[in-house]
């Protein structure tokens, strides 16, 4: 099952404010031995975002999508959903219930706004000040507020997902190559051996230039099941010896 996360703020694609929820999804993940494998920063636009949203729900993966969904002129997730859906917003009764337990006296229709979502989903708790979210179809809509999205996003694992956690755990390894022949073109083909010999691993490669322009590095290296990793970094070893490339453990 992939996960992915869209990203939604034009404060965002401004520069204005910092996107602080890419970092922490893939960190929750990792914890749980699951992997990221897509994200997407759009702005407040709700043509863009229901496009994307109605690719996102016919590919079947898990989606947490991080804000718009307050009830200001700027926020466009909630409208953006239900188009996607093709459904009406509605007034949620449990989220109704859950702003009437946090206003108390002070609820109001502007803030009932807050609780109006597409038809026929389901809303995600929110632990921090009971402003709930809303869920379908493996998509998880949260605030922009990371102390609040952040713990939304964790009940979600852990009350849908717990059964993938950890189920495949794998490793990461890599060996950290310098000389003149430690660059990407001239182990290619050492890399395609790999690709084509340990199929079910994830190997990657990584370049960098020291700052002033006189060393080369490469990051080369494999993830996944550990038996078999171990397998493909003694096969890259003993290649990149023969080619009397300088190599390290990646610290």
């Amino acid at each position: 099952m992939n996960f992915g996360a869209i990203i939604i703020g034009d404060e965002l694609l401004s520069g204005k404010r910092t996107d602080r929820h890419f970092a922490k999804i893939a960190e929750l993940l990792a914890q749980r031995g699951l992997r990221l494998s897509w994200v997407e920063y759009l702005g407040d636009d709700r043509v863009r975002i229901a496009a994307a949203l109605t690719r996102s729900l016919a590919a079947g993966d898990v989606v947490f999508s991080f804000g718009g969904i307050g009830n200001t002129p700027d926020d466009q997730t909630r409208q953006a959903a239900a188009d996607a859906l093709g459904v009406e917003l509605v007034l949620h009764p449990d989220a109704e219930r859950e702003i009437r337990a946090r206003f108390g006296d002070q609820i109001n229709d502007v803030r009932l706004l807050l609780g109006t979502f597409p038809r026929g989903v389901d809303i995600v708790p929110n632990p921090f000040n009971r402003i709930p979210g809303f869920s379908v179809r493996d998509h998880y809509f949260v605030p922009g507020f990371p102390q609040m999205a952040h713990p939304m996003v964790e009940w979600a694992l852990d009350s849908f997902y717990a059964d993938l956690f950890h189920r495949h755990p794998k490793v990461e390894k890599a060996f950290l190559l310098t000389g003149a022949n430690s660059y990407e073109s001239a182990l290619l083909d050492l890399m395609e051996r790999v690709v084509a010999d340990f199929p079910t691993l994830r190997l990657f490669s990584l370049p960098s230039i020291s700052d002033d322009g006189q060393r080369r590095h490469l990051e080369l290296g494999v993830e996944g099941e550990s038996g078999l990793v171990d397998q493909a970094m003694a096969s890259i070893r003993q290649e990149v010896e023969r080619r009397g490339i300088s190599w390290q453990w990646r610290p």
